[in-house]
């Protein structure tokens, strides 16, 4: 689920610098999109593994 909602928000991001749409609101979704990756990453690595 988070790495769909991070694929997408990269997604709009990319397409926001194509056509130079929504400024500021793109990149505070690609910081969103990170973050969700990162926390994916820590989580993974948290549950269940020694």
């Amino acid at each position: 689920m988070l790495w769909t909602l991070a694929g997408i928000l990269l997604v709009l991001w990319v397409l926001g610098l194509i056509f130079k749409v929504a400024g500021g609101i793109i990149h505070i979704l690609l910081v969103i999109g990170i973050i969700l990756i990162a926390y994916k990453a820590i989580k993974g690595r948290a549950t269940g593994r020694p």
